[in-house]
């Protein structure tokens, strides 16, 4: 398993971790022997925002011995009282499924409490009117909460929300369809989208992706928003490269399913490489670069995506990317112009020009 760091929590967290949406939809038995197995092999991060209440029980029956190293995502407005997921603002239901969650859990912290599912300016502003927002703080200052989450769809709500400073780990819906304004939830362009991972990255905040297959739409040819299938390693990798992103949160629901995503631990880069986007993405994506690395082996020795990365993040204000960048075995100045990243690039960028623009803006 492979883990990065939460750059303001301190947690290692693997990069493949649970969406535990369809858990409860697979018999018990079978249900519980996948996220074992998960855990077993190196998975130590799960969201709780899931389809069926029976998901509880059965994550408890396979974490609960190893609950120290796990990471739980808990969502403060998830209601399970039906016995199916369901969204809520009251807070004396928010009060009783909290204590229901962790009792199933077997469970007597939660790593990550979750203002839960934003995806207007009216959910935020009933989150906290009705109390919600106050509960949940309460509980971090008591200890029952380690840190804030935020879940969302909608770009343009999240900004607002990390303007409080209040979030550390945002939980957001990072695939090529929605990125590229194919779905129910491809909300914002493809530059806002964009500008909110950038924006977590520059300010410490975790990004563990939900929906990476896009609801398995993306799997599927006949589905697919682009008429070609993608491999779940593909969807992995892409979300991956996505900047802030910690954690990849695949919806399992057995053994076969977990095995499906912790393929990409041992995926070929070929397997990994998602270059044929290059001929599906919308005017506002061309030209511009996403940390692919399909450019790369750079034969100057140049890490062309972290280039790029630290220049995009200077822009904004980040404070720490100009330091990142001058770390850099080779800079931007050390390109020789030869035009391999200018031929290979999928998304049309001009990395040759660009490295001399970075290189003036960081004066190497």
């Amino acid at each position: 398993m492979e883990y990065r760091i939460h750059p303001k929590t301190g947690d290692a967290i693997s990069v493949i971790g649970i969406g535990s949406g369809p858990v409860s939809e697979a018999p018990e038995k079978e249900a519980v022997a996948a996220l074992t197995y998960a855990q077993a092999h190196g998975v130590n991060f799960v969201d709780f925002a899931t389809a069926g209440a029976e998901s509880f029980r059965r994550a408890g029956l396979a974490f609960a011995p190893v609950r120290s190293e796990m990471l739980y995502q808990v969502h403060f407005g998830a209601n399970y009282e039906s016995g199916e997921y369901g969204w809520t603002t009251d807070l004396e239901t928010v009060k009783r499924q909290v204590d229901w969650q962790l009792k199933q859990l077997n469970a007597d912290y939660i790593d990550f409490g979750f203002i839960h599912c934003l995806d207007s300016a009216g959910d935020w502003a009933e989150y906290q009117e009705n109390g919600v927002l106050d509960y949940l703080l309460d509980m971090k200052k008591r200890g029952v909460v380690r840190h804030i989450g935020l879940s969302s769809h909608a770009p343009e709500l999240a900004q607002s929300v990390l303007d409080t400073g209040l979030v550390e780990q945002l939980m957001f819906s990072i695939n090529p369809a929605y990125d590229y304004q194919h779905g129910e939830f491809a909300r914002g362009s493809a530059g806002e989208r964009m500008a909110l991972y950038r924006r977590c990255e520059a300010e410490g905040v975790g990004i563990s992706v939900m929906k990476p297959y896009s609801g398995g739409q993306l799997l599927d040819a006949r589905t697919s928003p682009f008429g070609k299938a993608l491999t779940p390693v593909q969807c992995i990798q892409y979300a991956l490269d996505k900047p802030g992103v910690l954690t990849v949160l695949p919806g399992v629901r057995n053994l076969s399913d977990v095995k499906q995503a912790l393929a990409w631990l041992d995926a070929a880069p070929e397997e990994r490489d998602y270059s044929v986007l290059g001929t599906f993405t919308p005017r506002d994506v061309t030209g511009v670069c996403v940390y692919c690395n399909h450019c790369h082996p750079c034969p100057a020795g140049l890490n062309i995506a972290a280039i790029n990365k630290y220049y995009d993040l200077a822009k904004i204000g980040d404070s720490m990317a100009a330091d990142h960048y001058a770390k850099l075995e080779k800079h931007a100045s050390d390109c020789v112009g030869c035009g391999h990243c200018d031929r290979r690039c999928p998304f049309q960028v001009a990395q040759s020009g660009r490295m001399k623009e970075i290189a003036a803006y960081f004066g190497k």
